[in-house]
């Protein structure tokens, strides 16, 4: 149903005449006819009938502005609802990688409980693979990504990538575990022979990992898999392996982390949403504070 053709026989019952009608809309009174029959054919009934030198709402007329008063007034509260002005409402789906979720959006939710109640956060933990799709499948509205310098992700015209922030990443190594210092290619040759740990979930950082190896001129000894970094560290400090480790991340006792330059290895981060959908206030809130946040937290540039 054509909400502009009920709005006009909307204001045929309130005005009285087809003229007035065409009058207050600076439109043809042959308009507001046409519009009015091509509504009846949609809704399958006859809407006005004769009445003198004018018309009156049919029985059936009359209930459909009845429920048209209705209809207009929910298609307005919508319109203003999502306008680019609107205060922000709504439940805005987030899916993210679990470093993104636990230090960046998550200090978000009291933030957004004080400042905009009306915005609700629906959270749930996927690596970028993972994230992504459900961005493609509508499952999500936003979408916490990383990838590395040496693993950039395939480009995606469907979606608007947002940069966040970045942070170099070392080797994380067992404690009592004597790796010298250097270039990326010499730290990972003096780990040649060990196992090494890489993400379950993605296959960003073992692109990194075997690119570095081959520099160094070996192919590593890929064993060990988990996508939680405390986890990671664990399996570290328990001796079973050497893995990447963002900067930024605590270490935990066992374990000690290796700078890796020339060529450094930095992490990327992004909020990743599909085109058009930032036209919805509280999506671009909740990507605007992420940035805002991640601005705060920036360090020197890596």
């Amino acid at each position: 149903m054509d909400t502009r053709r009920l709005a006009l026989l909307c204001e045929l019952s309130r005005l009285g005449s087809m003229r007035a009608v065409a009058e207050n809309l600076h439109v043809t009174t042959s308009t507001v006819s046409q519009q009015i029959a091509a509504l009846a054919k949609e809704v399958g009934q006859v809407l006005v009938e004769p009445d003198g030198r004018g018309v009156r709402l049919t029985p059936a007329g009359r209930r459909l502005v009845e429920h048209g008063a209705g209809i207009l007034a929910a298609v307005e509260r919508a319109r203003i609802d999502l306008s680019a002005q609107a205060r922000p409402n709504g439940t805005v789906r987030v899916a993210g990688y679990g470093t993104a979720v636990r230090d960046h959006l998550l200090p978000l939710v009291v933030r957004l409980g004080e400042e905009h109640p009306a915005v609700r956060l629906l959270i749930s933990e996927h690596e970028p693979p993972e994230a992504r799709q459900l961005l493609a499948d509508d499952a999500v509205d936003l979408a916490l990504t990383y990838d590395y310098n040496l693993a950039p992700a395939p480009p995606d015209r469907s979606v608007e990538a947002a940069a966040l922030w970045t942070g170099r990443c070392g080797l994380a190594v067992p404690a009592g575990l004597d790796v010298p210092a250097g270039g990326a290619a010499e730290v990972f040759a003096a780990c040649a022979g060990l196992d090494w740990i890489v993400n379950s979930r993605n296959t960003a950082d073992e692109t990194v990992v075997r690119t570095l190896s081959s520099m160094a001129g070996f192919t590593p000894q890929v064993t060990h898999r988990a996508d939680s970094l405390d986890l990671v560290q664990h399996m570290v400090a328990a001796g079973l392996g050497v893995a990447l480790l963002p900067a930024a991340h605590t270490l935990v006792p066992g374990v000690r982390r290796v700078p890796l330059d020339n060529p450094p290895t930095v992490l990327r981060a992004y909020a990743v949403a599909r085109h058009g959908r930032l036209r919805w206030p509280a999506l671009a809130l909740v990507r605007g504070l992420l940035q805002e946040r991640a601005g705060r937290a920036a360090g020197p540039p890596p």
